[in-house]
Parts: C-alpha cells; structure tokens; sequence
C-alpha cells in the first residue's frame, strides 16, 4: 500500500480542513455521504466520455473528490470525537457503493471489456471483505497488501486524466486505452491483495 506511507503528509492537509468544517457543524457522516455523491456524480461523465473524453476530466475530479472525502471523514471523527460503530460501519458501506459505481461507470463506458470488469469488481470487493472479516474473527483489522483503496483511486484518477489527454488506444490483445488497461491492472492486483489478507489473517489465527 504505497500511499499508506504519506498518510503524515495527507494528515497535515486533511486537518486544518477538518477544522474549518467543524467550525460549520459538519459532521463525519455528512461528509461520507457526501463521498457517494461525487461518485454518483462519475457515473455521467465517465459514460458521455465515450463521445467526448474531455468529460474524462470531470470524471477525474469527481473520483478525486471521493477520495479526499472519504479521507475527511475519518479526520473530522477524530477532532470532533464522533468515532464509533455506526459511522466505522457507514463510511465502510459508503465505500463499497462508491467503489462500485465508479468501477461500473468505467466498465459501461467501454473502456474495458465485461469480463475484465467483473474479475476486478469482484478482486475490490472480496479484498475489502476480506480485510473487515478479519476483525470480526477478532484477527485485528487489516488493510495491507499490494493494492488498497486510496492506491486504486490514485491509478483511476491518473489513468483517467492520461486517457483525456491521449485517449488512443495501446495495440495489444485486448487493444485498450490506458484507463481500460488500469483496470486491467485492478483486477489483477485486487486478487493478489485478496490473497495477501488471507494469508495473513490466516497466520494470525493460528497464533
């Protein structure tokens, strides 16, 4: 998990934000629901893309703006003490509905193909079962391995600017644009990652 290391760097930004908000009695959970909006909002523009990949741009920022509050949230918790089960577990349901669309949006876009698409859908998906399954077999929660969230929505968000930018289509096999071979990319890692988490769970149990 790459951007795992720049959380201390994120955190100085994410703060002095979190602070205005709380002085605008915003809350953790307005800010989750918030996230799903902005990857609603992807479903559109990733799908009007396909006749006009400058809408790729508004894709990008809407996907970024998931991200960053998604990011928020769990900060603004923290300051205003607000942490707890119901909003752990609505942010998690949150994430999975906003993982979702925006994979969905790519995919019924064309960008790749049905098959494609499904392995990938379902490598995010059992990846972050996987990694809430483990605390609940009191194994710890665990988010490690190769490909977490924020990485995955750093490769979307970069793919898809890319593909604005140069939206022709790399001659391989499957002849994809970039966005279509970063999810290639997805659901390859997704899986490796699923597979990472159960083992390491599986280690800890043992213990």
């Amino acid at each position: 998990m790459t951007i795992n290391s720049f959380r201390s760097h994120a955190t100085k930004i994410l703060y002095p934000v979190a602070l205005r908000l709380e002085k605008r009695r915003i809350t953790a959970n307005n800010l989750s629901i918030l996230s799903l909006i902005f990857a609603t909002l992807s479903i559109p523009t990733y799908y009007h893309s396909q006749n006009d990949h400058t809408y790729l741009f508004l894709a990008a920022l809407f996907v970024f703006l998931n991200s960053f509050t998604d990011a928020l949230d769990g900060t603004l918790a923290r300051i205003t003490k607000t942490e707890g089960p119901s909003g752990d577990f609505l942010d998690h349901v949150i994430d999975r509905y906003s993982d979702v669309f925006i994979l969905c949006a790519i995919l019924s876009a064309g960008y790749v193909s049905l098959k494609i698409g499904l392995v990938a859908i379902t490598g995010v998906l059992l990846t972050s079962y996987i990694g809430t399954q483990a605390q609940a077999v009191n194994a710890g929660r665990y988010y490690g391995g190769i490909l977490g969230r924020a990485d995955r929505l750093v490769i979307i968000i970069l793919a898809t600017i890319t593909t604005a930018l140069y939206p022709q289509k790399i001659l391989c096999y499957f002849n994809y644009s970039i966005l279509g071979w970063s999810m290639v990319l997805i659901a390859i890692t997704s899986h490796i990652t699923a597979i990472e988490r159960i083992y390491h769970t599986w280690q800890e149990l043992k213990k």
